[in-house]
């Protein structure tokens, strides 16, 4: 048997290719849309990639499973769990809809369904058993968004995402059946999940990227709380709150997306930009100049995390950055279900479009003068709850665009997050609404403790 782990980075996204080594025959599991990386490994290995299947209709990332029919004739293999609401639609004919206990045989590899709802009504996990080897015992069980290393999957996405009420009780009661469901399997069942730290889809994943379920017997909370109300207590507070994009993707997951392929994006500089802009350049640079209206995403690993807070999925976009990056960027975009990407403007020629700029202050000029001010927190409830500024607004900074704020557009306003990062992203969201006179605070919150244990007076 061939196995192999993928691990994406930039959504903290894992998905698996595996073999059979006497018929080359492969199945992919819980496919990003981008399918490069699994096409090479299998030509490198030589397979042929002839299944795809995954967990769940996702929330986090645009899948890839409809584009492995079209581009690569695999066959589809997608739950037929849960009610009627969360069915796969738009899927081939020949598309094999799973129920608990059904098999998928890969070659001599058997792929055995156990439906494990919770996460999703639909959410099903995967034994794996190498028949090949001569094997009749499971070597490891693909859990998606049902059991982590850790933790297990948030049962509150479906009504946070597309407001199905109730959908959160359901869902925590169906998790704590499924755990009591797998608690007797055998304790060397690897676990191979699918996300890892970073992840949204839970509060406290682990970054090991595998377990066994011996080990989370011992080690997950999930498996130490009896009590089915307490379990529930716990899985459904202090969840961190799911970027704005999650209730695309379970839409465009569901329905289906069209096939991916790269674009000639245009670069120029017109007179008028297209659609929504997004400026990628560093904070630093930003700040000092810029168009009043554009998102400041600088372009890094948390790229995705950040934009997806803010991307209109309705509109074109324009992006002030490197055209180099153009391939790679239009492929990231695409991991999230969204390709309209239509106009790079380089970042030596962008200068004709600024027309503002904000101010940066310390953390020590902050807490010489916030009382003077109105003092606005960006961060998370959860960071807030655990200490803040006495009467700093709270309002996370991916919901600036779509809450009123408790200021007047006049108002000097100091925006802090946790260490100034997501405040400057912020500071480029309130000048688009117009608060002239908003000033990011460096540093962040860490600082702002620092700088105001210092300014106290000695006992």
């Amino acid at each position: 048997m061939y196995f192999k782990q993928l691990y994406d980075n930039k959504l903290s996204q894992t998905s698996y290719l595996v073999g059979c080594q006497q018929t080359k025959e492969a199945i992919v599991i819980d496919p990003s849309r981008i399918l490069d990386e699994y096409i090479k490994i299998a030509e490198n290995e030589g397979y042929k990639i002839t299944h795809a299947t995954e967990t769940h209709i996702h929330a986090d990332f645009a899948s890839g499973l409809r584009d492995a029919a079209r581009k690569l004739g695999s066959a589809l293999y997608v739950s037929d769990e849960g009610n009627e609401d969360w069915k796969y639609q738009n899927v081939p004919k020949n598309t094999v809809f799973l129920k608990d206990g059904d098999i998928i045989n890969v070659g001599n590899v058997e792929l055995k369904v156990i439906h494990t709802p919770g996460h999703t009504p639909e959410s099903i996990s995967f034994m794996l058993t190498d028949k090949g080897a001569g094997s009749e015992i499971s070597m490891g069980m693909f859990t998606g968004d049902f059991l982590f290393v850790g933790d297990i999957g948030r049962p509150d996405l479906l009504e946070e995402t597309t407001n199905a009420e109730g959908a959160t009780e359901e869902g925590a009661n169906q998790m704590f059946e499924s755990i009591q469901k797998i608690k007797d399997l055998p304790e060397l069942l690897q676990v191979w999940p699918g996300h890892g730290a970073g992840s949204p889809c839970g509060k406290s994943l682990g970054a090991v990227p595998l377990s066994t379920l011996g080990y989370e017997k011992v080690n997950n909370w999930v498996f130490n709380t009896e009590d089915q109300q307490s379990f529930i207590d716990e899985l459904t507070s202090d969840q961190p709150e799911p970027p704005t994009y999650f209730s695309q993707m379970k839409k465009v997951n569901k329905e289906g997306l069209p096939e991916f392929n790269l674009k000639e994006v245009t670069v120029d500089t017109p007179d008028d930009l297209i659609g929504q802009v997004f400026d990628l350049r560093n904070k630093e640079e930003f700040n000092k100049s810029f168009m009043n209206g554009s998102y400041n995403i600088p372009y890094n690993k948390k790229f995705l995390q950040f934009a997806g807070w803010y991307i209109d999925y309705n509109q074109p976009m324009t992006v002030i950055a490197d055209p180099k990056i153009s391939e790679i960027l239009q492929k990231d975009l695409a991991s999230i279900g969204y390709d309209k990407l239509e106009l790079i403007v380089p970042e030596e020629k962008a200068d004709k479009y600024f027309n503002d700029s904000y101010e940066n202050v310390s953390t020590e000029i902050f807490a010489s003068d916030y009382k003077n001010a109105k003092v606005l927190d960006v961060r998370t409830a959860k960071e807030y709850s655990a200490g803040n500024v006495e009467d700093a607004a709270q309002v996370h900074y991916g919901h600036l665009l779509n809450k009123d704020l408790p200021f007047d557009k006049k108002d000097k306003i100091y925006v802090h997050c946790q260490s100034g990062i997501r405040s400057a992203i912020a500071l480029s969201a309130l000048k688009a609404k117009g608060y002239e006179n908003a000033v990011n605070v460096e540093k962040g919150f860490i600082g702002i403790k620092k700088a105001m244990s210092s300014s106290k007076p000695a006992l």
